[in-house]
């Protein structure tokens, strides 16, 4: 059962509440993750942030699933993937990617090797 943070985080879009849920139990996996609900945004870190939750529109709205979750994480490198929808270099050497996810098959291996480099970089920043 969702936290009441989480239900109000998606209280507008609970259709794609089971695209977090599942997020969330793959990403639990990875060890210690604290999980901060925001306005915008469901933080997932370590040592520092490493994967958000949102509702970015990170697809122009003609290319954009009706139900959707969008997935970022940070990188030391860009990843070059059909998947990722933008990808940018905010600070040198560190590499922004935004994922649009529309059904629970998209949360897989690939997204989640991303997910778990994501989590070992940010652990690993000083």
């Amino acid at each position: 059962m969702p936290s009441g943070d989480v239900l109000f985080f998606f209280e507008d879009h609970l259709e794609a509440l089971p695209l977090y849920e599942a997020f969330e139990a793959q990403v639990e996996r990875l060890g210690e993750v604290n999980i901060r609900v925001q306005k915008t945004q469901v933080t997932f870190s370590n040592r520092r942030n490493f994967a958000f939750v949102s509702f970015l529109p990170a697809r122009k709205a003609k290319d954009r699933p009706k139900t959707y979750i969008t997935i970022t994480f940070g990188l030391g490198r860009r990843v070059d993937s059909p998947r990722i929808d933008i990808a940018t270099e905010p600070y040198p050497g560190r590499w922004t990617h935004h994922v649009l996810i529309s059904s629970t098959e998209d949360i897989d291996g690939e997204l989640m090797g991303w997910i778990r480099e994501a989590y070992n970089f940010s652990a690993g920043k000083r």
